[in-house]
C-alpha cells in the first residue's frame, strides 16, 4: 500500500472517531422552545400544560395546543404536587447514563488523536516508507527507465568534461576493456564549476547513458535534527548501492556535508562531521564498494575536507568551466533546436555577444526571447527578440515609467558620451559597441564594449585603459558642467579596486616592483575570504597608497586630455544621445567622420578590426553587463569587475551599490 493511501486511511479513522463522538452529544432535532422555570410554573398554574416528562433536572413537556417546550428545575420538592393539582400528566425517567465504552473513548480520544497526528507528520517528514521511525533511511531517489533521459548529445560547451565522464560510462558497459591491463575504475568523480555551468546536467547525462541504476541525493538531505541520522543515511545509501551494483550515486552540492572538519568556531564532533566521517569510510574504508561509483558536484571545492579529495575517494576532479565562444554556440544550438527561429537568427553572432555566459544564462536568454516573441504575437523568434531578451537579462527591464529632469538627462548623456569617446580613442581597450541613456535596472545609462575574443589574461595596457574609460564619465561632467555628481561613484570604486589589485596582487607597479602585498586570511567555516593580513610596514603602506593614487590620477588625466582635445565631438555625441537615446559603434563613427574626417581616418584601423561587427545588424551583439546584480553574467577581468560595461548611477543622496 502506498504512503498516500496509508495516510488517507489514518485520517479516515480519525474522522470517523470525531463523528461518533459528536453524534453521541447530538440533541433531538425536533424544534423545542426553551423556557425558564418561572415561566414553566406560570404555564402550569394557568392550565396551559397538558403533559410533562421529568428526567433528572430536565423537564420536557407539551402545551395544550401541542407545542413542545423544555426547561430545567432546581430540584423543587413541590413540583409534583403542583402538577397534580393542575391535572398535568406526569412521566418520570431515570437519568441517562453513558455507555462504558463511550466513557473510555471520551477519556482517551484526545491522546489517540495526538498520537495519530504525530504519526502522520513523522511519515510526512521522513518521506513515507511505511515506518514512523525511519529517520536513518536514505532519501536517495532511484531514476528508472520511465524518467526523462538526458544524453551526452544534450550537453554542449564542455567537451573535455564529457570525455572524462564518457569513460566512466564505457567502463560500466564494458569493464573488461579497462581491467585487462590492471586498471581500475575511479571510485569517485568530483564535478567542480561555477553556478549554472552544467554539473547536474552532466550527472543526468551519465544516468541516461550508463544504463545502470542511478541514485541521486542532495548533500543537505543527510543532515537532520537528530544526532546520528546523517551517518545512518550514508550507510543506508551505500547499502542500497551495493545491492544494485554496478550503479552510480550522485550527491549534488556535496559541500553541504563535506566541509573542512574542525573549522567551526567551537570545533568538536558535530553532526555534520559525523556524517562526513561515515561518508569517508564508505568511499574507501575496510569494506570494499566495488561497482559503486560516486559522482558529486560542488561550486565550492575550496571548502571541502582534504580527506575527501584524496585519490581513492575522489580520484578525479573534473572542472566544468564557463563555455567559450564555440561552447556557447553549441549550447545555444541545443536550446534553440526545438524553438521556431526566424532565418535572420545568427547563433554564432549571439554566442560572440555573450562572453562569460554560463549554460544556465544562455538557456534563460533563449527562454526570455521566446516569451518576448509570444508577447508580441509572433510566429517565429527573430534576432530583435534575442537582442531585447539580452538587454533585459543583462541590464534589467527598461524603466519606462521613470521620469528624469532635463538636467539629469543632459548630465547622463555627457557622462555616457565621455565613457564612449575615451573607449573609442584608447588603444588596447575592448572595442565600443553601444551607448545608451535609457534607464535600466539601477542605472541611468550604460556604455557597452564588446571583446573581440575570449580573454584569459590581461595586460597592463588593457587595465590602465579600462581605468581611463571609467574616469571618462566624471571628466565629461566636469568639462561640461563644472560639477561632480554621484553618478561616477561605481566608476571610481571599480577604478580604485583595479588599481589596488594591480599594485598588491599582480605586481604591475613601476615603483614597488613585482611583489605581492597582503596575505589572505581564509576562514573556511564561513566559506569566504574575510580579510587580507597586513604583512608590510607602515612605510610600504604609504607607498602602496601613493602608487594607487598615481595610477588612477594618471589615467584620469589621460581621459581628460582626450575629452579636452575633442570637446566639440563630446558635445555632438551627447546631443545625439539626447535625441536618439541609443548609439551604436557605427553611429559613433558616423559622427566622428562628419565632424573630422582626418580623425576618422586615424581611427579607421581600429574600425576595420570591427568589420565583422559592423556588417552585423546594429542590434545583434550586446556585451555583458556586470553592473547588474548578476555578477557572473559577463566577461570578467582579473579584478572580478566588468571590463565591458560602465554605468551612470542614479544621482541621489543615497548612492546605490551595484
Amino acid at each position: 500500500m502506498s504512503p498516500f493511501y496509508k495516510n488517507l486511511a489514518l485520517w479516515l479513522v480519525i474522522s470517523l472517531m470525531v463523528i461518533l463522538l459528536f453524534n453521541s452529544f447530538q440533541q433531538p432535532t425536533q424544534p423545542t422552545q426553551e423556557i425558564t422555570y418561572s415561566q414553566f410554573l406560570s404555564s402550569v398554574q394557568g392550565g396551559e400544560v397538558s403533559r410533562v416528562t421529568i428526567q433528572g433536572d430536565h423537564i420536557e413537556g407539551t402545551y395544550i395546543d401541542g407545542e413542545s417546550f423544555r426547561s430545567f428545575h432546581p430540584r423543587d420538592a413541590d413540583l409534583v404536587s403542583i402538577l397534580r393539582d393542575h391535572n398535568v400528566e406526569i412521566e418520570a425517567k431515570p437519568e441517562e447514563q453513558s455507555p462504558w465504552y463511550f466513557t473510555i473513548l471520551l477519556s482517551w480520544f484526545p491522546f489517540l488523536l495526538l498520537i495519530g497526528v504525530w504519526i502522520f507528520f513523522m511519515r510526512q517528514m521522513q518521506g513515507g516508507g511505511g515506518k514512523a521511525m525511519s529517520f536513518g533511511k536514505s532519501r536517495a531517489r532511484l531514476l528508472d527507465e520511465t524518467s526523462r533521459k538526458v544524453l551526452f548529445n544534450d550537453v554542449a560547451g564542455i567537451e573535455e568534461a564529457k570525455e572524462e565522464l564518457h569513460e566512466i560510462v564505457e567502463f560500466l558497459k564494458d569493464p573488461q576493456k579497462f581491467t585487462r591491463l590492471g586498471g581500475r575504475i575511479p571510485k569517485g568523480v568530483l564535478l567542480v564549476g561555477g553556478p549554472g555551468t552544467g554539473k547536474t546536467l552532466l550527472a543526468r547525462a551519465i544516468a541516461g547513458e550508463a544504463g545502470v541504476p542511478f541514485f541521486t541525493i542532495s548533500g543537505s538531505d543527510f543532515v537532520e535534527m537528530f544526532v546520528g541520522v546523517g551517518a545512518s543515511r550514508v550507510r543506508d545509501l551505500f547499502t542500497q548501492g551495493k545491492k544494485s551494483a554496478p550503479c552510480i550515486i550522485f550527491i549534488d552540492e556535496i559541500d553541504a556535508v563535506g566541509r573542512h572538519r574542525g573549522a567551526g568556531l567551537g570545533g568538536g564532533h558535530d553532526e555534520r562531521e559525523q556524517t562526513l566521517n561515515q561518508l569517508l569510510v564508505e568511499m574507501d574504508g575496510f569494506e570494499s564498494n566495488e561497482g559503486v561509483i560516486l559522482v558529486a558536484a560542488t561550486n565550492r571545492p575550496d571548502v571541502l575536507d582534504p580527506a575527501l579529495l584524496r585519490p581513492g575517494r575522489f580520484d578525479r576532479q573534473v572542472v566544468v568551466p564557463a563555455p567559450d565562444i564555440r561552447g556557447r554556440e553549441g549550447i545555444l544550438k541545443v536550446h534553440t533546436r526545438t524553438k521556431p527561429l526566424s532565418p535572420n537568427v545568427n547563433v554564432q553572432t549571439l554566442a560572440k555577444g555573450t562572453p562569460g555566459f554560463s549554460g544556465a544564462d544562455l538557456e534563460n536568454l533563449v527562454n526570455e526571447a521566446a516569451l518576448l516573441a509570444a508577447r508580441r504575437n509572433k510566429e517565429l523568434i527573430d534576432m530583435t527578440d534575442f537582442e531585447s531578451a539580452k538587454d533585459k537579462v543583462m541590464m534589467g527591464l527598461e524603466r519606462k515609467s521613470m521620469i528624469l529632469t532635463e538636467e539629469e538627462k543632459s548630465t547622463t548623456a555627457f557622462h555616457e558620451a565621455g565613457h564612449a569617446l575615451v573607449a573609442r580613442f584608447l588603444p588596447g581597450a575592448d572595442p565600443l559597441h553601444k551607448v545608451t541613456i535609457i534607464p535600466r535596472g539601477r542605472a541611468l545609462g550604460l556604455t557597452q564594449q564588446l571583446p573581440q575574443e575570449e580573454r584569459h589574461t590581461y595586460s597592463r595596457e588593457y587595465l590602465v585603459s579600462t581605468i581611463a574609460i571609467l574616469m571618462g564619465g566624471r571628466v565629461a561632467e566636469e568639462l561640461m558642467f563644472n560639477q561632480q555628481t554621484t553618478g561616477a561613484s561605481n566608476d571610481i570604486e571599480r577604478a580604485t579596486q583595479m588599481a589596488r589589485k594591480m599594485v598588491c596582487e599582480w605586481g604591475m607597479s613601476e615603483d614597488l616592483g613585482p611583489l605581492s602585498f597582503g596575505k589572505r586570511d581564509d576562514q573556511v567555516f564561513l566559506g569566504r575570504e574575510i580579510s587580507r593580513h597586513r604583512d608590510y610596514s607602515e612605510t610600504t603602506a604609504i607607498a602602496i597608497d601613493n602608487e594607487i593614487r598615481k595610477i588612477v590620477e594618471d589615467n584620469y588625466q589621460r581621459a581628460r586630455t582626450i575629452l579636452t582635445e575633442n570637446f566639440e565631438l563630446l558635445k555632438l555625441t551627447a546631443q545625439a544621445l539626447l535625441e536618439r537615446e541609443t548609439l551604436t559603434l557605427q553611429d559613433m563613427d558616423l559622427i566622428i567622420r562628419e565632424h573630422n574626417p582626418s580623425l576618422y581616418e586615424q581611427l579607421s584601423p581600429k574600425a576595420s578590426d570591427q568589420k565583422n561587427e559592423a556588417s552585423a545588424p546594429s542590434t545583434s551583439v550586446t556585451p555583458p553587463d556586470l553592473e547588474t546584480p548578476r555578477g557572473n553574467s559577463g566577461a570578467e577581468d582579473p579584478s572580478g569587475e566588468s571590463s565591458t560595461q560602465t554605468t551612470n548611477e542614479k544621482k541621489s543622496s543615497e548612492v546605490p551599490e551595484t
